[in-house]
C-alpha cells in the first residue's frame, strides 16, 4: 500500500507541475508543443481543397509579361473587371492602395471596383501613427461588426488591438462591396498557424477580409458573442466558426504553396481562361511572385504566399473542415493531464522491475500519441502533445527512481560515470558534494574545442563494423587522454567527433592555452596513429579542430534519470562552425578572435579570413593555429590579404600563387581561386572583404 501511495503521489506531483508550466506557457515549452503538432500535421499530409475557393496570383509569369510591381492601377482595374466577366462571385483583395498614383489610374481602378460590385477591399491595421482621411475612416467604420452580443459585466475584450491602419484611398474604396483587414499574426516561433478573424480598433470590433468574404459569398450575417473569457462564438449565418478566445482561427492548411487552385493574373487580363473557369468562385487576389515578398513560413511550407493563408481559412469555413481548439479542448487537455499519469502510476506499481516499468511508460506514452493523432486526423480535434508526454515521462522516471534507487550504487555509478570524462581530482570534488549533479546550470566563460575526422562517412563505408570500431577506439583513446592531461572536460563523443570544455566545471587558469595546446598535441599524436595505420594497410585519417572562447551556459542538462554535463550557447555553436571551416581552407586548427586574444603570445597564429559563419550575422576574424611559425609565409600572406581586402585582386593573386607554390600553402590556394573569380566578376562596391560561409 505504501508503494501505491508513493507512486500515486509522484503522478499527482508530475501532473500538477506540468499543469502549472502549461498554464504559464513559457515560450520554449509552448514552441516545442507547436513543433510536435507540426509533425502531426505533416504526418497527416496534404488534403484536397474545395473548388469553390481559388487564388488569382500576381505571379512570376504575370510580372514577366506585364512588368515589375507595382502595376498601373488601370491594369489592376482590368484584372478586377476580367474576374467579374469570368463570373467570380466575390473578389477579395489581399493588397491595399493607400496612396494616390494619378487621377486617371485611380479613377480607372475605382470605376472597375464599383462596376464589379463584388470586391472586398483589404486594409491593414498597424501601430504607426499617421493622419487618416475622414472619408477613408468612415468607409472602414461601415464594416465593423454590427451583430455583437457581449455578456453583462464584460468590461474588456482580449482581441488584438491596433492604434492605426493603412487603407485604400477614399476614391478607390468607395465602390467596394465591403472592407476587411488582412493582417496575419505569427506564433511565438515565427510560424503562421492561425489567422485573426477579429481585431479591435478605436473601441470597435472589425472583421477580417476572410470573414467579410464568407459573409457575402454565403449571403449570411456575421455574428459575434463575447463572454468574460473572450470570444465565445463567431457565426456566419447558421454556421459557427471555432475561434480561440482572441478571435483567431487555427488554419487547417491543405498543403504547400500552390495546393489551392491558382490562376495567373495575366491570363485573366488577356482573357486566356476557359469561359466558366471562375464561375461562382470566391477568389483571393494576392502575390505569389517571390520578389514582392508576401510569403509566410508555415508548417507545410517555409515560403507560403500570404494570400494562400486567407484562401485556406475561407476554404476551411466553406467545407466545415475546422481544426477544433477552443475552451472545450483546453478543458479536455487538463483532464487528460491529470488522469493519464494516475492510470500510469497504477500500472507501474504492478511492474515487476524497473526495466518493465520504464517500457510500460514508453508504451503508454506512444498510445497517447497514437490516440492524439487519431483524434486530429479523423475529427480535427487539436489536443496538446507535449504536456501529457512530459507528465507521463516524469511519472515514469520518478517511479522507477523510487523503485531502484540505492545510495551506494548511486555513488559508485557517479564515480564511474564521471571518471570517464573528467580528471580524478574533479571526480573527488564531485563525490564530496553530489548536489552538484542536480539539474541546473551557470553562465561562465569557457573555451570549447571540437575535433572531427574528415571523410569519416567514406571511411566507414570501406571498413567492416569491427574494424571501424577498433579504428575509432585507437583514435579516441589518445585524443581523450590529451584533453584530460590539459585539464579539459570531455563533453561528449558525437560519432567520430570530440567535444571538450575548458574551465568547466572547475576553474582552470589559462583555459584558452590548454585548449590550444590540446589541439597541437592532437595533431602530433595523429601522425603517430597514422603511421600505425599505414603499417597495417589502413588508409590514414585527417582531422579538423575548431576552438572558441566565450560565455556559455554549462551544467548538468537532461532528465532526473539521465543527464550530461554540457555547454550550450552561441559560443559553442561558433566552435563547431570553426571546426567545419577547416575543410574549406585546408587547415587543421582554426580558432576565434577571442581565443587568440586569451591565449599566450608564444603560440603561433595567423589571421586567415573574416567570415560570417552560418547562424551568425556579424563577421568574425578567424585564425590558424600552427605548430611552428614561418615568418616569411606570415609576412607575405599578410600583405596579400591587405591587397585582397582593398580590392587589388591582381596583386593579391600574384602573391597567393607564389605562396601556394613555394610553401604549399593551401589557404593561399583558396584565396588565389577567389581572386580569379573576383577579377572576372568583381564584388559590389560596398564589399567589405567578408566571406559568407553558407555551410556548417
Amino acid at each position: 500500500m505504501h508503494k501505491y501511495v508513493v507512486f500515486i503521489l509522484l503522478a499527482l506531483v508530475s501532473s500538477l507541475a506540468v499543469l502549472w508550466i502549461d498554464v504559464l506557457s513559457p515560450p520554449f515549452f509552448h514552441n516545442v508543443d507547436l513543433k510536435m503538432k507540426d509533425v502531426r500535421l505533416l504526418t497527416r499530409g496534404p488534403l484536397k481543397p474545395p473548388s469553390s475557393v481559388v487564388i488569382v496570383a500576381i505571379d512570376n509569369k504575370s510580372v514577366k509579361e506585364i512588368g515589375r510591381w507595382p502595376w498601373s492601377r488601370q491594369i489592376i482595374g482590368e484584372l478586377i473587371s476580367g474576374m467579374a466577366e469570368y463570373g467570380v462571385k466575390i473578389t477579395a483583395l489581399d493588397m491595399v492602395f493607400s496612396e494616390t498614383q494619378n487621377s486617371a489610374a485611380d479613377h480607372a481602378l475605382a470605376e472597375n471596383i464599383a462596376l464589379s460590385g463584388n470586391v472586398v477591399a483589404g486594409h491593414f491595421f498597424r501601430d504607426e501613427m499617421h493622419p487618416i482621411d475622414p472619408d477613408v475612416l468612415a468607409q472602414i467604420q461601415s464594416s465593423k461588426i454590427r451583430h455583437l452580443h457581449i455578456d453583462p459585466g464584460v468590461t474588456s475584450v482580449p482581441l488584438i488591438s491596433y492604434a492605426n491602419l493603412d487603407a485604400n484611398i477614399a476614391a478607390i474604396g468607395q465602390g467596394a462591396l465591403t472592407y476587411g483587414f488582412f493582417n496575419v499574426i505569427s506564433d511565438s516561433d515565427g510560424l503562421f498557424r492561425q489567422l485573426p478573424l477579429l481585431m479591435l480598433y478605436n473601441g470597435d470590433i472589425y472583421p477580417s477580409m476572410v470573414l467579410q468574404a464568407l459573409k457575402h459569398f454565403t449571403h449570411e450575417t456575421a455574428q459575434v458573442s463575447i463572454g468574460k473569457s473572450g470570444v465565445r462564438e463567431i457565426r456566419v449565418g447558421g454556421e459557427s466558426i471555432p475561434s480561440n478566445q482572441e478571435g483567431s482561427l487555427s488554419v487547417n492548411f491543405y498543403g504547400p504553396g500552390g495546393t489551392i487552385k491558382t490562376y495567373s493574373a495575366v491570363d485573366i487580363i488577356k482573357k486566356r481562361l476557359q469561359p466558366n473557369a471562375l464561375q461562382g468562385k470566391l477568389a483571393f487576389v494576392g502575390f505569389t511572385e517571390m520578389g514582392i515578398y508576401d510569403v509566410r513560413p508555415t508548417p507545410f511550407d517555409s515560403i507560403l504566399p500570404g494570400v494562400e493563408i486567407h484562401a485556406s481559412a475561407a476554404a476551411n469555413a466553406l467545407e466545415r473542415r475546422f481544426i477544433i481548439h477552443n475552451n472545450s479542448t483546453i478543458f479536455a487537455e487538463r483532464v487528460i493531464l491529470l488522469l493519464l499519469p494516475f492510470v500510469l502510476s497504477l500500472l507501474l506499481c504492478s511492474a515487476p522491475s524497473a526495466s518493465i516499468g520504464f517500457l510500460s511508460g514508453c508504451v503508454f506514452s506512444m498510445l497517447y500519441c497514437a490516440a492524439n493523432y487519431l483524434l486530429y486526423s479523423r475529427y480535427l480535434i487539436d489536443l496538446s502533445i507535449l504536456p501529457p508526454l512530459v507528465a507521463l515521462g516524469t511519472t515514469t522516471l520518478g517511479s522507477e527512481i523510487y523503485r531502484s534507487l540505492v545510495i551506494d550504487r548511486k555513488g559508485r555509478y557517479m564515480k564511474k560515470a564521471f571518471s570517464n570524462y573528467v580528471s580524478p581530482d574533479l571526480v573527488n570534488r564531485i563525490m564530496k558534494n553530489p548536489d552538484n549533479l542536480k539539474l541546473g546550470g551557470e553562465k561562465r566563460e569557457i573555451t570549447i574545442l571540437f575535433s572531427d575526422i574528415r571523410g569519416f562517412t567514406t571511411l566507414s563505408e570501406q571498413l567492416s563494423p569491427e574494424d571501424l570500431v577498433q579504428l575509432l577506439n585507437e583514435y579516441l583513446n589518445p585524443m581523450t587522454q590529451i584533453v584530460l592531461e590539459e585539464k579539459g572536460t570531455l563533453d561528449k563523443y558525437i560519432g567520430d567527433a570530440v567535444m571538450a570544455l575548458y574551465n568547466a566545471p572547475l576553474d582552470v587558469a589559462g583555459h584558452a592555452d590548454h585548449a590550444c595546446r590540446s589541439a597541437l598535441k592532437m595533431i602530433d599524436r595523429l601522425e603517430m596513429i597514422n603511421r600505425s595505420f599505414i603499417e597495417r594497410g589502413i588508409k590514414p585519417i585527417d582531422i579538423g579542430i575548431g576552438i572558441n572562447t566565450g560565455e556559455a551556459v554549462v551544467g548538468n542538462m537532461g532528465s532526473a534519470m539521465h543527464f550530461d554535463y554540457t555547454a550550450i550557447g552561441d559560443s559553442v555553436n561558433l566552435a563547431s562552425r570553426l571546426e567545419g571551416l577547416n575543410k574549406m581552407y585546408g587547415t587543421h586548427i582554426i580558432v576565434s578572435e577571442s581565443t587568440r586574444q586569451s591565449a599566450e603570445s608564444d603560440l603561433n597564429f595567423r589571421e586567415i579570413d573574416l567570415v560570417a559563419v552560418k547562424g551568425k550575422l556579424l563577421p568574425v576574424p578567424i585564425y590558424e593555429l600552427m605548430s611552428a611559425g614561418n615568418s616569411a609565409l606570415t609576412t607575405f600572406f599578410t600583405d596579400a590579404i591587405s591587397c585582397y581586402r582593398s580590392g587589388d585582386f591582381q596583386s593579391a593573386l600574384r602573391i597567393f600563387e607564389d605562396l601556394e607554390v613555394r610553401h604549399q600553402d593551401q589557404i593561399s590556394g583558396v584565396y588565389a581561386s577567389r581572386c580569379r573569380e573576383y577579377i572576372v566578376s568583381p564584388p559590389p562596391p560596398d564589399w567589405d572583404g567578408v566571406f559568407i560561409a553558407k555551410t556548417k
